[in-house]
């Protein structure tokens, strides 16, 4: 079981933060048919009702970019990846498709508006999750980014270093189609416990239904 712990670094920029952690077993594939049913349906939704400036003041987006603020980084250029998810649906553009379970995270997000981490908990170093700021010269390499400077982010520490910034998930603990073992982190930086435990109880609901998710559990954090 993978605990999760607040430094107190994020406890002084937001001391209201509320945490999940969504840990289930799961058998990844391709491709989900119904998943991508489910994300055009949320497609036509926030394009009848959302802009690109709009979607700023949805409460879960708004309240990680004051973080970032805080932390010293600028939320335009290192955007929290709910932001830059809805903002490509707002595009017109199409959503990437990867797999089921990076497709599966991708939806919880939009859905919630908060930046969720999908991770292969089996790549974790030691069993606890610390959630602290990115420091000046900090090695990360972002999925499909490389070098990312990390420097003033919201970042989850395991034992050697970076797993997951709201910008971007590392290298290190991606999932794939091999992973089993999935833990997702939701980042309630606006502290409503309410809407963070529905987003993690939305996620085992999609796990069950697309992924064969069993024997999950849920775990909210805080101070």
């Amino acid at each position: 079981m993978i605990k999760v712990r607040l430094s107190d670094e994020i406890a002084t920029v937001c001391p209201t933060f509320v945490g999940a952690c969504v840990e289930t077993y799961v058998t990844n594939t391709p491709y989900s048919e119904g998943l991508w049913t489910e994300i055009h349906q949320l497609e036509n939704e926030f394009r009848a009702t959302l802009t690109t400036e709009t979607l700023k003041q949805l409460p879960g987006i708004a309240a990680t970019r004051r973080v970032y603020r805080a932390c010293g980084k600028d939320p335009s250029r290192y955007r929290p990846a709910s932001e830059a998810l809805i903002r490509r649906m707002l595009q017109g553009k199409e959503l990437y498709q990867i797999d089921t379970l990076v497709d599966l995270v991708n939806l919880a997000s939009i859905r919630f508006g908060y930046s969720i981490g999908g991770f292969d908990a089996d790549c974790f170093v030691g069993d606890t999750l610390t959630l602290g700021v990115g420091k000046a010269g900090e090695p990360y390499e972002g999925i499909g980014r490389g070098t990312i400077n990390i420097e003033g982010l919201p970042v989850y520490r395991d034992a050697v270093g970076g797993v997951g910034t709201p910008t971007s998930d590392h290298e290190r603990t991606k999932m794939t189609l091999a992973t089993t073992h999935l833990v997702v982190l939701i980042n309630g930086y606006d502290g409503d416990e309410e809407r963070v435990r529905a987003n993690a109880e939305y996620i085992l609901r999609l796990t069950e239904q697309y992924c064969g998710g069993h024997d999950g559990r849920m775990e909210i954090f805080k101070r």
